[in-house]
């Protein structure tokens, strides 16, 4: 959408955005580039630093994100952004590594031709599975299927019926609880693989041919005007200096009021505009504002919404939250000479060890390995696991290196180390997701716009997406109570 700046007579418009993570600071700094130099923006974190759960520490001399690594690139979201900051040549691509996956006690390359593990006749999962495994894989294409166009299930419980349990276990949940710290087995098919669900709905017989379905790129210029086809743009993308570059960009672009370790206790509707009620309950401050933005963790948007938007308050609070830690580890070179030459391995279900998937971010990444060190990342939790990552830090490190060293030999000290806890850190997205983001987003009343992981998608792109989108909620309606000029 091209900026067209509003503009706003007599009293300048104030805006409230509740969150500072990345898709808070998107909506402040989408406000600021609509209503102008005038308005008031108000941006209110909890934390003492923006960001959420995009954060970037110093490992070892280079700037190094523990939070989410990268983004989808093909996404728009991130390249307009980036376009609109300054930051295009910031941008870096990840190099040809290939990712592997540990299951039934071996690593392999992680098979291809998949759509989050559900295979496509393409697939080839030799090697992975059982003779059993791969006969129920290439015996579903002819299995009779029931499917309602525009329903909803469990995804696990779907792919166990139609695959068996060992595809199930050995890709697609170690797939799909790396992007959601979930289990397969909790997560809702229309959320989670959208394409897949729509193949179904367009009448595809089987999770095969629906997966071949979803895959199936669309023709690029060059393949259509008879020249040989381009190289495919790179899937994923990341920032040289890390997501600390993006959030300080939004930061100094929105020229909000960035208020941090400020906790919003209630909203309320006033006659004209919102109040919050701000800081802790011996010392209350109210601030007034025309309009908010709620950028923030589902279950406490569902408790600031409450009083104003109890339908959409109940939705919200319905959408649980998994957490998870990240062990981000520095070796010496020679130190971790066994290293495989992979993007890193996802761990299947059921492998005796602590860690869900390592990222090799070394080889993955060539802006992060200046100066000889070996920089990697553990990944551990699960939607459900929390209590098993209520132990001290040096006890997640020992269990992250214990994992390294069953998997790749390097058992050196690691030269530096972060620790990174995410308590409640990603949405799940469960049966019927996408009916609850509908109840939030009807039940707003105007002037309160929502935005953040919790709606249509966990990746920044997503999250960057629904911020822009929430700005642009609270503009049209500034706009259509604004007095005529």
């Amino acid at each position: 959408m091209t900026a067209r700046r509003t503009a706003f007579p007599g009293v300048a418009p104030s805006v409230a955005v509740v969150g500072g993570g990345v898709s808070g600071l998107a909506a402040a700094h989408r406000l600021r580039v609509l209503l102008g130099p005038s308005a008031t923006i108000t941006v209110l974190e909890q934390r003492d630093r923006t960001g959420g759960v995009l954060h970037t520490v110093d490992l070892g001399g280079v700037p190094f994100d523990v939070g989410a690594e990268a983004f989808l690139a093909r996404r728009p979201e991130m390249a307009v952004l980036l376009g609109e900051l300054g930051l295009t040549g910031e941008q870096v691509h990840p190099t040809g590594a290939k990712a592997s996956l540990r299951a039934n006690g071996r690593t392999a390359a992680l098979p291809g031709a998949t759509l989050l593990g559900v295979p496509t006749s393409g697939a080839r999962l030799d090697g992975l599975l059982s003779a059993t495994g791969l006969a129920a894989v290439a015996a579903e294409p002819a299995l009779p299927l029931q499917w309602e166009r525009g329903s909803d299930v469990v995804l696990g419980g779907l792919l166990r019926d139609r695959f068996g349990d060992e595809l199930v276990d050995r890709l697609a949940d170690p797939l799909l609880g790396g992007v959601y710290a979930g289990r397969v087995d909790e997560l809702g098919l229309r959320a989670t693989v959208p394409a897949l669900a729509a193949a179904l709905d367009t009448g595809a017989p089987s999770l095969t041919a629906a997966a071949d379905a979803a895959t199936v790129p669309p023709p690029g210029p060059a393949a259509r005007d008879g020249r040989a086809p381009a190289s495919p743009a790179p899937v994923f993308g990341a920032l040289s200096g890390g997501y600390r570059t993006l959030l300080d960009a939004l930061a100094a672009a929105a020229r909000a009021n960035v208020r941090l370790g400020t906790a919003v206790r209630e909203l309320h509707r006033r006659e004209a505009g919102w109040r919050l009620t701000l800081g802790p309950t011996t010392a209350p401050e109210a601030l007034d504002v025309d309009a908010v933005v709620l950028a923030i963790p589902a279950p406490a948007a569902a408790r600031l919404l409450a009083p104003a938007a109890p339908a959409a308050a109940r939705a919200a609070a319905e959408i649980g939250l998994a957490s998870s830690v990240v062990v981000a580890l520095a070796y010496r070179g020679a130190d971790a000479s066994t290293l495989p030459p992979t993007s890193g391995a996802l761990i299947a279900t059921g492998e005796p060890l602590s860690v869900k998937a390592f990222t090799h971010s070394t080889n993955k990444w060539s802006h992060l390995a200046p100066d000889g060190l070996v920089r990697l990342r553990a990944s551990l939790g699960r939607f459900g696991e929390a209590a098993t990552l209520q132990v001290d830090d040096a006890e997640l490190v020992g269990r992250a290196r214990a994992d390294l060293a069953a998997l790749t030999g390097i058992t050196a000290e690691p030269v530096a180390v972060h620790v990174q806890r995410w308590g409640g850190g990603l949405p799940q997205y469960g049966v019927g997701h996408l009916d609850r983001v509908r109840v939030i987003g009807d039940g707003l009343p105007t002037g309160l716009a929502v935005a953040g992981s919790a709606l249509h998608g966990v990746g920044v792109p997503a999250c960057v997406g629904t911020g822009r989108a929430a700005a642009e909620r609270i503009v049209a309606h500034l706009t259509a109570l604004a007095p005529r000029a």
